[in-house]
């Protein structure tokens, strides 16, 4: 079920430096879900499978089968984090978080749409991300499509002196 965000007044949206930022920290952590991931891989293939080790990652199965296991991963670990709150630990560290253009949290299907739309983004030499630089609401191909959008969350506000 999707909730609503408060304070929506108080967010504006992301611009290209924030969002690469929150990139950054959060490519750090798909590829240890990924390591994690391909050492299971492995451990399955050679000790389930009984696959010696000369013929591991040799059959186009295995290949495709982890390639496969890695690019749900990466899904799962995005869709989690983006239907709950809005914001992976990347985005929690910079400050965004992703919304639908009226202030709740994205569904599963949003969340599925932005990912495919992000690896087309970046495979066009990150052109679906430079759009931020010239959309007037600084919006990328993810959020297009997807009928999402980034912002800035404000800093919080320090307790008063009493």
């Amino acid at each position: 079920m999707q909730r609503r965000f408060g304070n929506l007044d108080d967010v504006w949206p992301a611009g290209l430096a924030r969002r690469v930022g929150a990139m950054i920290y959060d490519a750090f952590l798909v590829v240890a879900i990924w390591i994690l991931f391909t050492g299971l891989h492995l451990l399955f293939v050679r000790h389930v499978l009984g696959i010696p080790a000369e013929q591991v990652a040799v059959g186009a199965a295995q290949v495709l089968s982890l390639r496969l296991l890695l690019f749900v991963a990466a899904f799962t670990f995005f869709a989690f984090f983006w239907t709950r709150g809005g914001m992976t630990l990347g985005m929690q560290a910079w400050r965004l978080r992703v919304q639908t253009i009226d202030g709740y949290t994205i569904t599963l299907m949003q969340s599925l749409i932005r990912y495919l739309v992000a690896w087309l983004s970046v495979a066009a030499f990150g052109l679906g991300y430079l759009w931020i630089l010239f959309d007037s609401e600084r919006r990328s191909w993810p959020d297009i499509v997807s009928g999402t959008r980034v912002v800035v969350l404000p800093k919080p506000r320090k307790n008063s002196p009493r």
